[in-house]
């Protein structure tokens, strides 16, 4: 395996996805359920040396996120709370807070003791490094 994948444990919905995205790539439900759970936006990138996850987290801080790995699962999730309601009548609300979850499986050449993570300006990125045998390097040939 050699990149990260969104990790779906087996369920009716799962099966089904799965049959769309055989027909259409990308499943359709899949901007549909983000907007539903509003699950925050990620970007997954791959060097050499590591794999870098970019989560967008506005609202949040660095004490409202949660981060673990399990085997080779890595989940990201909330702690914050709802946001009681305040009294009034609402005229137009478009932000809204909630709490989400996300898990991602672990390439097999992923090293899970070198994750490093940092929040910045609303994003979250990890960096997970990986398996030093699993890295490219050079063989120098010797003459005889």
């Amino acid at each position: 395996m050699k990149s990260l994948t969104m990790y779906r444990p087996n369920s009716i919905m799962s099966d089904f996805d799965r049959y769309l995205e055989s027909f259409f790539g990308d499943s359709v439900l899949a901007s549909t359920e983000r907007a539903f759970n509003r699950l925050p936006a990620v970007d997954v990138r791959e060097n050499e040396q590591s794999y870098l996850l970019e989560m967008d987290l506005p609202g949040y801080n660095e004490k409202d996120i949660e981060i673990h790995i399990d085997g080779g699962n890595l989940s990201i999730a909330s702690k914050q709370e709802e946001v009681k309601e305040e009294k009034g009548t609402w005229l137009l609300r478009e932000r809204h807070t909630s709490t989400f979850s996300r898990s991602f499986r672990l390439p097999e050449n992923a090293d899970p003791a070198e994750v490093k993570a940092e929040f910045k300006d609303g994003i979250l990125s990890l960096e997970i490094k990986k398996r030093a045998e699993a890295q490219k390097r050079a063989i120098k040939i010797n003459a005889k």
